[in-house]
């Protein structure tokens, strides 16, 4: 019985995580759940799995969720401390990091500093600090498993093969549901079109980044931590069909692809159950319906957050962090209708060049690096809209 920690329970990523556990309740349980704000579906999920303990980010539903679970043997907590620390429990064997944008960043120090087993599906958690992460993994000896397909693909790719006869990663992305647009037909795209992804079931903040591209210039940067890749070895493959999942090529010409249906449960399913395949027969690929496979690259101009990810890992230090930081303001914004879907890489661009360069940043450098990134953005945005 491997004992779960699943934050940001209420997500695409988590609710999924749960449909595994439903799955398989001889292998897996939910120890400890966590949501942001919303609190019914954390309760709903409380009474179901019965888990040892829940935490609600938001404080102001604490009340709400302590009385809906009184009678019952769950501890309920709140803030975002509390998630951090709730971590380090004991009867905790893996960390599910569902968590969006740089919140995952203190609790999976956390959890790596406390032996945890780590199924990493919150990418700004490397994006923000990847050299810490990963160091802190080495000197724990945690493992890293990855939940994002594209991630998971790679990593299925290079079981059994020797790291250094890879030669390149080819890391694939459907290319939003914006492919074909041109950059002026870019400048009217609405938040409900750019919430239409074609291919995936995700959450707004994803599918946002999705639809601009900087979530693959996020996994870019992630696959570089994660396999220990440079940069100028990593391809990114526009692929509409979002079937094969990534790609290394090695040394000798061999390609190998990961291929399969585009639903999260199966990477999900494969991090929870690791080194193990456990069998599902929900999510078999239909060879009938499939007519094609396509590949084309990337358009940096019409996409320039995929450009300034690489300029950010380039430059590394805490500029990954400030770009992070920007984005996260800039999706927000847009979210709620204050700036065009155009401005959010006009925004990333401007705090890249005006937060201060750290080369080699502790954490205490990258926690200011994000209020600064963040309070650099949202002054741009009050400044451009008034």
């Amino acid at each position: 019985m491997k004992r779960i920690a699943i934050l940001g329970s209420t997500g695409s990523i988590g609710t999924q995580t749960l449909d595994i556990i439903t799955t398989y309740p001889e292998k897996f349980e939910a120890v400890l759940l966590t949501a942001n704000h919303n609190w019914e579906l954390l309760v709903d999920q409380a009474k179901r799995f019965r888990p040892k303990s829940v935490v609600i980010a938001d404080e102001s539903h604490y009340k709400k969720v302590k009385e809906s679970l009184a009678g019952l043997e769950i501890e309920v907590k709140s803030g975002a401390n509390a998630i951090a620390e709730a971590v380090k429990s004991p009867e905790i064997d893996m960390v599910v990091t569902a968590m969006v944008g740089y919140s995952g960043l203190l609790p999976t120090i956390n959890a790596i500093e406390a032996g945890k087993t780590i199924a990493l599906a919150n990418k700004e958690t490397l994006v923000v600090a990847g050299e810490l992460i990963t160091g802190l993994a080495r000197d724990h000896q945690v493992s890293i498993l990855p939940v994002d397909s594209e991630h998971s693909a790679i990593f299925q790719c290079l079981q059994g093969e020797d790291r250094n006869s890879m030669r390149r990663i080819l890391l694939t992305a459907s290319g939003g549901p914006f492919r074909k647009l041109s950059i002026k037909e870019l400048e009217k795209v609405t938040v409900t079109e750019a919430l239409n992804h074609p291919n995936w079931d995700m959450g707004a903040k994803v599918t946002i980044d999705s639809a601009s591209m900087m979530n693959k210039g996020f996994e870019m940067i992630e696959a570089r931590w994660l396999f220990d890749c440079s940069p100028e070895n990593i391809k990114i493959l526009v692929h509409p069909q979002s079937i094969v999942h990534s790609m290394v090529e090695f040394h000798d010409g061999s390609i190998k692809a990961q291929i399969g249906i585009p639903d999260m449960h199966i990477p999900i399913q494969y991090a929870l159950s690791y080194p193990e395949r456990l069998r599902n027969d929900n999510y078999i690929l239909n060879w009938d319906k499939m007519r094609k496979l396509t590949f084309e690259e990337p358009d940096y101009n019409k996409f320039p957050l995929l450009s300034l990810a690489f300029e950010a890992i380039k430059q590394g230090g805490n500029m990954p962090c400030i770009l992070n930081a920007a984005n996260e303001v800039a999706v927000k914004a847009f979210l709620n209708g204050e700036i065009s879907f155009t401005e959010m890489p006009r925004l990333a661009e401007f705090a890249m060049e005006r937060v201060p360069f750290i080369a080699h940043p502790d954490l205490q450098d990258l926690i200011e690096t994000n209020e600064l990134g963040v309070e650099t953005t949202r002054k741009r945005i009050l400044i451009t809209t008034h």
